[in-house]
C-alpha cells in the first residue's frame, strides 16, 4: 500500500498566529471555536494570511454487499439511484452547495449500476459493490491499495487546478454499518456504542443490525490494525475518502469531514497516520451514536451540532461559511493598532 508523508503543522508560526488574532478588536478569545478554525487553516497553509482557493465538494459513492443482509432500512438500489439524483440536482447536498456557491461532483467508487459517462460524475469504480463482510473480506488488499491510488490521482487533480480545500460526503446503502465496525475495532468501545440507526431503523432492524455485525465480527475477531480494518469491513467510498484525506494532507489542502462515514474514514486516515489530525475540519456532530466516539477519539472539536444523519456531505456544506468567515476574520479584521483602539488595561 502506498506511502504518505503528513507532517504535523505544529511549529513556532503558532505563537505568530496567536499575536495576530489576540490583536484584533475583540476581548481575547471572543470569537470562540472561529479562533482555533482560522489558526489550524493558517498552519495547514503556512502563512499569516491564508486563502481559500477553488473548493472542491465531492460526493463518494459505493455499494455495500452487507446491505443485501439487511443491515439497511432501505434496499440497496437506492445508492444509484440518489447518485441519480445528485447528479440531476435534487438532493439537500445540491441545495446546499447551490445556496453557498460550492462545487460538487459524484465520485463512482463502486456503485453497482453502470452510469455511462455523464457530466458531474468522476469515474473510480472499484467494483459492484464489496463483499459481505458477514461471510467474507469487504475488499482485497490490491482492491485497497487502488482506492488509495484513485485517490491520489483525483487530489492531484484538483490541487494542480489551485484547489486547496476540500469537502467530503458520502453515499452508500449500508455504510453506517461499516462505519460502527470500523469505529468499534480502532476505538475501546463496544460495538453497541458504535452503532446507530442509520436510515431510519426501528427497533427490530437495529437489533437485526448490532446482531448482524456481531456475526461479522465473530468472523474476524476485533482487530487493530486499521488497514486490515478497512479491507475487512470497510466500503470502496470508504476506502477511497480515506486515501483522499492523507493524499490531501500530504498537500496541505484543507479537508473537511462530514459526519458518520466520512468520520470513519478519518478515523482510519488518522490511525494510520496521527498528523492527518492537523489537516482535518470536523464539521458537524452527527445524530449517528458512534460519531461521538469518532470524534472524542480524533480529539475533535465539531463546528455545528444540529442533530443531522443525512450524510452527503451536507453537514460541510452547512459548516463552509464558517470556514470562509474565520479566514476572513484572520485577514480582514482590523487591529488596535491599526484602527487607533486602545487595548484593555
Amino acid at each position: 500500500m502506498r506511502t504518505f508523508n503528513i507532517v504535523t503543522t505544529a511549529g513556532p508560526l503558532a505563537q505568530q498566529l496567536q499575536k495576530k488574532i489576540d490583536g484584533k478588536t475583540k476581548p481575547l478569545g471572543a470569537l470562540g471555536q472561529l479562533e482555533a478554525l482560522a489558526q489550524q487553516i493558517a498552519l495547514i497553509q503556512q502563512t499569516e494570511s491564508p486563502k481559500l482557493s477553488a473548493p472542491q465538494m465531492l460526493v463518494f459513492a459505493g455499494d455495500h454487499g452487507a446491505a443485501k443482509a439487511g443491515v439497511s432500512a432501505y434496499p440497496q438500489d437506492v445508492t444509484w439511484q440518489m447518485v441519480e439524483n445528485f447528479l440531476a440536482g435534487g438532493a439537500a447536498i445540491n441545495v446546499f452547495t447551490r445556496t453557498h456557491g460550492l462545487p460538487l461532483a459524484v465520485v463512482d467508487c463502486g456503485v453497482a449500476h453502470d452510469f455511462g459517462e455523464r457530466a458531474g460524475l468522476i469515474n473510480c469504480k472499484l467494483g459492484a459493490g464489496t463483499e459481505s463482510y458477514i461471510e467474507a473480506p469487504a475488499m482485497t488488499a490490491e482492491r485497497c491499495a487502488q482506492a488509495f491510488e484513485n485517490a491520489v490521482a483525483l487530489v492531484t487533480r484538483y490541487a494542480e487546478s489551485g484547489c486547496n480545500v476540500i469537502g467530503l460526503g458520502e453515499m452508500g446503502i449500508g455504510n453506517t454499518a461499516s462505519a460502527s465496525l470500523i469505529t468499534h475495532c480502532l476505538t475501546d468501545h463496544p460495538l453497541e456504542v458504535c452503532v446507530g440507526r442509520g436510515t431510519g431503523l426501528d427497533d427490530a432492524g437495529l437489533n437485526r443490525k448490532q446482531q448482524l455485525l456481531a456475526q461479522a465480527l465473530g468472523r474476524t475477531g476485533k482487530m487493530r490494525d486499521p488497514a486490515k480494518v478497512l479491507q475487512e469491513f470497510g466500503g470502496f467510498e470508504i476506502a477511497t475518502m480515506v486515501g483522499v484525506i492523507l493524499a490531501a494532507a500530504e498537500r496541505r489542502i484543507v479537508v473537511l469531514i462530514d459526519g458518520f462515514v466520512v468520520g470513519a474514514a478519518a478515523l482510519v486516515a488518522c490511525t494510520l497516520y496521527p498528523a492527518a489530525r492537523d489537516y482535518c475540519v470536523y464539521c458537524h456532530r452527527s445524530a449517528e451514536a458512534g460519531h461521538r466516539v469518532q470524534l472524542a477519539a480524533m480529539q475533535a472539536q465539531p463546528l455545528l451540532d444540529l442533530g443531522l444523519r443525512l450524510g452527503e456531505g451536507t453537514g460541510v456544506a452547512l459548516a463552509w461559511p464558517l470556514v470562509k468567515a474565520a479566514v476572513a476574520f484572520l485577514n480582514d479584521m482590523a487591529s488596535f493598532a491599526s484602527a487607533g483602539v486602545s487595548e484593555k488595561a
